[in-house]
Parts: C-alpha cells; sequence; structure tokens
C-alpha cells in the first residue's frame, strides 16, 4: 500500500509540474506565436496587429496599436534613404528584407532572448512611411515598440526629413 500511495504522489506531481509548464509557456505568449505575421498585405498594407498590446503601427485602426505615420519633408526619396539608414543604425537591428518601397528590420532584445520586427513601407506620392513594431512572442511589451517607433520619428526629425508630430517640442 505505501508504494501505491508513492505512485499516486508522483503522478500528482507530474499532473502539477505539467499543469504549470502550460500556465507558464501560456503566460510566455508560446500560444500567440500562430499570430505574428510580417510582409505586405496587399497593395501598401502592413500586416494588422494582433490583439494583444505589442504591436503598433500607422495603418491600425484600433487606438492602442496606433501609431501616425512618418510625415516627409523635402525629398521623399531623401527622406526614405534617410529612413532606412536610421533603422539600420538602431542599436541590436539587422535590416532582413528590402525591396524597393519596403523593409523590415529585426531588433534583438538586450537580453539576446526576444526579437522583434520593424517594417517600413514608403510612399511617395502621399508623401509618408507607414511603420509598424511588433514583439513576436508574449502578450504585452512595456512600450518597447511604440518607443522604438518615436526614437525613429525623433531622428528622422532632427534630421530634418520628416515631420514633428503636433504639439511636441519640437513643432514649428
Amino acid at each position: 500500500m505505501v508504494g501505491c500511495k508513492s505512485a499516486m504522489s508522483r503522478r500528482r506531481q507530474y499532473v502539477a509540474g505539467g499543469f504549470l509548464v502550460l500556465m507558464v509557456s501560456g503566460l510566455s505568449g508560446c500560444a500567440a506565436l500562430a499570430e505574428h505575421r510580417v510582409g505586405l498585405a496587399g497593395d501598401d498594407a502592413l500586416a494588422p496587429c494582433p490583439p494583444a498590446p505589442r504591436c503598433v503601427s500607422s495603418q491600425a485602426t484600433v487606438s492602442r496599436h496606433s501609431v501616425p505615420p512618418l510625415v516627409l519633408v523635402g525629398s521623399p526619396e531623401l527622406a526614405w534613404s534617410e529612413a532606412v539608414v536610421a533603422l539600420e543604425a538602431m542599436d541590436r537591428t539587422a535590416v532582413v528584407e528590402r525591396e524597393d518601397r519596403y523593409v523590415r528590420a529585426e531588433v534583438v532584445s538586450p537580453w539576446g532572448v526576444y526579437t522583434d520586427d520593424v517594417e517600413l513601407v514608403f510612399r511617395p506620392e502621399q508623401g509618408l512611411i507607414d511603420l509598424r513594431s511588433t514583439a513576436r512572442l508574449g502578450y504585452y511589451d512595456f512600450q518597447v515598440n511604440r518607443d522604438r517607433v518615436e526614437r525613429l520619428r525623433a531622428q528622422l526629425v532632427s534630421e530634418g526629413v520628416v515631420r514633428p508630430l503636433r504639439g511636441s517640442a519640437v513643432d514649428d
């Protein structure tokens, strides 16, 4: 009988351990892998942000995901070139896909554990660069992607190729 109780106790530990692993996996975002998409979904249309608050996009219709596009000043081609250079110069960032009007970069977290994606779409006819920055894993990104987009915007504003946001410190 003692051996039987010991076996049942081990079984409960395995079940409890398995449950714990599932809980941690779900909280860390493993379940969110299926909803990660990058690339163009049509004519200059970026993939939509997933429901989780770990993505921002200038094409988003939901306010918690929305950021303004980069509004170009002067030559659109110069602004596009400067935007790509500024993106490449960001810490731990590597451009992995480049087309005439689309660029995708991967950004590795300071710990080397997570990779985010940043996408730019050049729309010279509208005088804009649309952008999207998204975490691949997890539920919440602690505003990392929004901050990244705003750092890129600030860099391009300082270079004079993008208009500052209304109400910002450098607004005309």
